[in-house]
């Protein structure tokens, strides 16, 4: 890739109506896909009934839109900066409504796994383009801070909103419903968006490098797999065969970008001081929201014994703290709190929130719920802050590429998490589940309680107990863990971050300018 030779960054205007507006066109379709991870929970009983799937093709339906997100997240945001983010924000949105009907429709399992699979491509294209039009729209610190803090709050908040949706549509409609609900969004999107979102790309990109496509697939989609299995099905040497060799294609990935002409990830992003931090430490926040999120689900429905519904709702509540987080970071940060420390605060809030679980017991909903709210209100502050400092330390040419790896590294940190803390859980689960009671207790929590239901009087009731108790114990365990893991990363936050300063952008540190001086943002 051809880099600008000039040093001057250009000079930042503040954003008005138009593009305030236009970051409200974009947090719709942020937010859809954001909830198609979790849209399914409720929905999947009617499909059973309906298209009556195998276990295997089940599982695909589930797992389908995740893997195919996250393997062609980096090779979106590189055609983004290449063809145009609008144009490809634009595609993505027609894509993702034409799989959206053709999942509603759906009249085999296969088709629906394909639609899934299509669902996974267009949401590939809209998140690392809609990060990077943010990137380009906001060039003014203070309000790019402000305006990812929003991208934050609106993808974290998806994620819990998909599941009461797709509860509430499923009640009063057909499962089709869940999937129908994106077309006002993506009509509206293709509708506002050639209006009032500007057009941008990297002037100089270079040809697309097409072996690097199934690199990065092959890197990513192995390891996710593995990771993502482990939880529940225990370290078995094919996951661990996966995870090495997505390792290995990882390797080769990393170094053809290092050697080819023109790479499909730039190493240059590297050269800003702030960058390779941003992403890590975004990846360990993701590793703490969903290691957390891979229990309290449980403990809602399992332990307290709530209907999945119930339980959804609920799990709204912790969201509240979330929507004041990023502001608070962002004022924090423009009042002249160096960043390193409003991001180690964030690591240590969240830490309190695993310390509030790690107190919990079989009857403590109110805990559980503030411990859930206060770690999220903590990671969203270090992943607000991460976003803004990664994609202020690249020019804007490369933006779409930048916010490929920071979603790339949020699934990784994501997976990795809740295969590491539900590791933790399930190993002390297992200890705690009393030695006669049948195998299929053993494995999981649900599995104890189905086993239970089928056993007399007392000796269901002791089960029942017996595993409840011993899930808390191991959520208890993974808290401590969860916690030790982010008091190291606001250590690491303070060490990484002291030199880079609040207001500094690292594009203009790392020595080249915030955007090519030959890239115009055009409506």
């Amino acid at each position: 890739m051809t880099n600008p030779t000039s040093t001057t960054p250009p000079a930042k205007t503040l954003a008005g109506r138009r593009e305030w507006t236009a970051l409200g066109v974009l947090m719709l379709p942020l937010l859809l896909v954001s909830m198609d991870v979790s849209v399914l929970y409720f929905a999947i009983p009617q499909i059973s009934a309906d298209l009556e799937p195998s276990g295997t093709q089940q599982l695909w339906i589930f797992d389908i839109y995740a893997f195919v997100l996250a393997g062609l997240l980096m090779t979106m945001g590189s055609l983004g900066d290449r063809i145009g983010r609008r144009k490809l924000l634009l595609f993505g949105a027609a894509a993702f409504g034409t799989a959206s009907v053709l999942a509603a429709y759906a009249n085999s399992a296969e088709t629906l796994i394909a639609a899934r699979a299509l669902l996974g491509v267009g949401g590939a294209t809209l998140m690392p383009s809609t990060m990077a039009i943010v990137r380009t729209m906001f060039t003014d610190p203070g309000q790019r801070a402000k305006a990812i803090g929003m991208w934050s709050g609106v993808m974290t908040g998806g994620i819990a909103l998909g599941s009461v949706m797709s509860g509430i549509l499923v009640e009063h409609f057909w499962w089709g419903s869940v999937f129908l609900v994106n077309l006002p969004a993506m009509v509206l999107l293709l509708t506002l968006g050639p209006i009032l979102l500007p057009e941008s790309k990297n002037p100089e990109p270079g040809s697309f490098d097409l072996l690097s496509v199934p690199l990065s697939m092959a890197a990513v989609l192995p390891v996710i797999y593995g990771i993502k299995e482990i939880p529940s099905e225990g370290w078995n040497v094919r996951y661990v065969v996966s995870i090495t060799v997505g390792l290995l294609f990882a390797a080769l990935f990393v170094h053809r970008q290092r050697t080819v002409k023109s790479p499909l990830i730039s190493p240059t992003l590297f050269r800003g001081r702030g960058f390779a931090p941003g992403v890590v430490l975004n990846l360990v926040s993701s590793f703490g929201m969903m290691g957390s999120a891979y229990f309290t689900t449980q403990y809602l429905q399992s332990v307290l014994g709530k209907s999945s519904m119930a339980a959804a709702l609920w799990s709204l509540v912790p969201t509240v703290l979330v929507g004041v987080a990023a502001p608070v970071a962002a004022q924090l940060v423009a009042k002249g709190v160096h960043r390193a420390h409003v991001v180690a605060g964030g690591f240590t809030v969240a830490a309190c929130g695993y310390a509030l679980l790690a107190f919990s017991g079989t009857d403590s909903l109110w805990l559980v719920l503030a411990g859930a709210g206060v770690l999220a209100s903590g990671i969203v502050t270090v992943m607000s802050q991460m976003m803004d400092l990664a994609l202020g330390t690249v020019p804007t040419a490369n933006s779409g590429s930048a916010a490929s790896l920071l979603e790339t590294g949020a699934e990784f940190g994501g997976a990795l998490g809740m295969a590491v803390l539900g590791s933790i859980g399930t190993a002390v689960y297992r200890h705690g589940v009393p030695a006669d009671a049948p195998a299929a207790a053993h494995e999981t929590l649900g599995g104890a309680l189905a086993v239970a239901g089928q056993l007399p009087g007392d000796a269901g009731r002791a089960l029942t107990a017996a595993a409840r108790e011993a899930f808390t114990n191991g959520m208890q365990a993974a808290a401590i863990a969860g916690a030790v893991v982010l008091l190291a990363a606001a250590v690491l936050s303070v060490a990484t971050l002291r030199k880079v300063t609040v207001r500094e952008d690292a594009a203009d540190e790392a020595g080249v300018p915030d955007a090519a001086p030959e890239e115009k943002a055009t409506v």
